[in-house]
Formats: C-alpha cells, sequence, structure tokens
C-alpha cells in the first residue's frame, strides 16, 4: 500500500484520511506518536500502529525470518487471485478470498481497518492508480487492468506486495504498460544493495518510465515496511530534492512500488476518500515488493516463485 509522496501529513483518524500539504517535511522529523500496545495475539480487528522508532529500522536475524513469513503469506495470497481473477467476478469476492487465506495461514490483513481503510486488498481497475476499495457491485471485466495490492501482519511484522492482473485478453496498450510498470520495478530492485541510495533507485524506475513515454504517479511512494505498514524512508520512484539522503544498509526492508500511467501523471481523490484515479482518465499499471537490503544486495521477500 503507497503512501502519500509528500510526507508532511496530518491523519484524521476518523476519516481514515491523509491532508497532503506542500511542505516537504518528512515524517520522521515530526514529534513521536504516543506509544500504542501491541495486542499479543492477532485479532479479527486487525494490527494496531506501533510507536515509530527515530530513523531507520535496521531488521535483526530473528525479524527478518519472522517478515519472510509475513512476506510469504502476502506472495502466495496474491499468487492465487492472480490465477482466479476473472470476467464476471466482483472486487468483493477477492477481497473475502484474500481475508480467509492471510487469516488461514495464521496472520492478519494488515489494510483492514488501517486508518479506517475497510478491506483486505485495495483493487482498482483500469484509470484507478491506487487504494480502490472492493465492492460486491464492482464486476470485473474482459480485458480489465487490475490491481492488488495487500498485505499480512504475522507475528508482529508486515509483507506488503502488489500485482498487476490483465483480466482475460487485455489491448495491446494494456499489455505494454504492465510490462513496463515491472520492468521499472525490477530496475529499482536491481539497485539494492548495502552502500547504495534511495537514489539510485529512483533514477534507475524513472529511466525505464520515461524511455518507455510513460508518466511516474508522483503523488505517492514505496516505504519502509516491518512492524508497521508504513515506515521510513520515503522510497521515491523518480528524481527529487525530496528523497531522504540516506545509504542502505543491510537489514532495512522497503517496499518499492512504481506506478505508471499511459497518459499524464497526474491523479484525484474520488468521493470515497480513498479511491486515486488519473485525472485524464488514462490507464495505470503497478506492481511492489517487499525486499530485504543485504550486503552484497537484495531478498525479494514477496517472491511468488518462491511459493
Amino acid at each position: 500500500m503507497t503512501r502519500p509522496s509528500i510526507v508532511y501529513q496530518y491523519r484524521f483518524l476518523t476519516k481514515g484520511l491523509f491532508l497532503v500539504t506542500s511542505m516537504n517535511i518528512f515524517a520522521d522529523l515530526l514529534p513521536p506518536k504516543p506509544a500504542v500496545k501491541q495486542p499479543k495475539k492477532n485479532t479479527q480487528a486487525g494490527p494496531t500502529i506501533q510507536k515509530q522508532r527515530r530513523g531507520i529500522e535496521i531488521k535483526s536475524k530473528r525479524e527478518i525470518e519472522i517478515m519472510r513469513q509475513a512476506s510469504a503469506i502476502v506472495a502466495t495470497t496474491l499468487k492465487e487471485i492472480m490465477e482466479m481473477a476473472a470476467p464476471g467476478m466482483t472486487t468483493a469476492d477477492l477481497d473475502a478470498y484474500a481475508e480467509k487465506r492471510i487469516r488461514g495461514m495464521g496472520a492478519v490483513p494488515s489494510f483492514k481497518g488501517y486508518c479506517g481503510f475497510p478491506a483486505s486488498i485495495c483493487s482498482s481497475i483500469n484509470h484507478e492508480v491506487v487504494h480502490g476499495i472492493p465492492n460486491n457491485k464492482k464486476v470485473i471485466r474482459e480485458g480489465d487492468v487490475l490491481k492488488v495490492d495487500t498485505g499480512a501482519f504475522f507475528n508482529g511484522f508486515h509483507g506488503d506486495s502488489c500485482v498487476t492482473i490483465l483480466v482475460g485478453e487485455a489491448s495491446p496498450e494494456a499489455k505494454r504498460l504492465t510490462q513496463v510498470a515491472e520492468e521499472a520495478l525490477f530496475a529499482g530492485i536491481h539497485q539494492v544493495k548495502a552502500g547504495a541510495t534511495l537514489l539510485d533507485l529512483a533514477i534507475a524506475i524513472e529511466k525505464v518510465a520515461k524511455d518507455a513515454g510513460y508518466a511516474i504517479v508522483e503523488d505517492f511512494t514505496g516505504h519502509g515496511v516491518g512492524r508497521n505498514l508504513h515506515e521510513e524512508p520515503a522510497v521515491f520512484n523518480y528524481r527529487t530534492r525530496s528523497i531522504p539522503k540516506v545509504k542502505l544498509r543491510a537489514g532495512m526492508t522497503l517496499a518499492i512500488e512504481p506506478i505508471l500511467n499511459a497518459g499524464k501523471k497526474k491523479t484525484k481523490i474520488l468521493g470515497d476518500r480513498w479511491t486515486a484515479v488519473t485525472t485524464d482518465r488514462s490507464l495505470s499499471a503497478q506492481w511492489e515488493h517487499t525486499v530485504l537490503v543485504t550486503k552484497d544486495g537484495y531478498e525479494i521477500l514477496t517472491d511468488r516463485t518462491k511459493v
């Protein structure tokens, strides 16, 4: 699940919203929130947001192993949804399946209840960019570009990933956009290693998108992930002075998630106060993996080929 790219935010907890200003002040410069007790057991209500430590967290071997398990649950769920999504199903069908599978594997859906979000997956179709809310009236149709984003909270840690599914026979435009978006993700991932910078990732992602003639959505970014679904640092998909000036260290865990539009980069939020769409109604595609930084490179924790 993406977060707003300009990170000076006031969170309206009763609305589940971020009001984003144009000020480039990052969340790790703000006063820490009061500590919230983490429940010892997974509950139907979902995980609570824990107090964020100052700076970027380096995970221990034990914590990394737990994140591998959380991420494997996410990868399994998304792999199965990619296989089952078909014309005539509703996005609510996919959401119900995801929640059942995540809970069945001993985890809790990361998204459900997060800042008021009502579902276990984000399901965004065609010109919907991110954070689409599943609905039993939203029917999946032949040729749709369907983004499914989900997370799992297992033994105190989150995994987070997103896929773009071409439903049935898609248009050549949809196929190319989806392919390039995935290539952009892996271009960024291939830059990951101890000593690299977040700018290295942004440059690699941006080059793939621009060379193909696509726009990168700038309103949302990737993020750190671990005890909380959204942690520092912000992981930008394009060059900007707002990129945190930090070097990657072994043990960092990042959710890298470029979003590409076939048309212009601008988005807007719909009346449900969650769903972001392209303002020109052009197609949008997104891919995301939870990635561990290692001494010599990276490990894709949400790798669907390993489940």
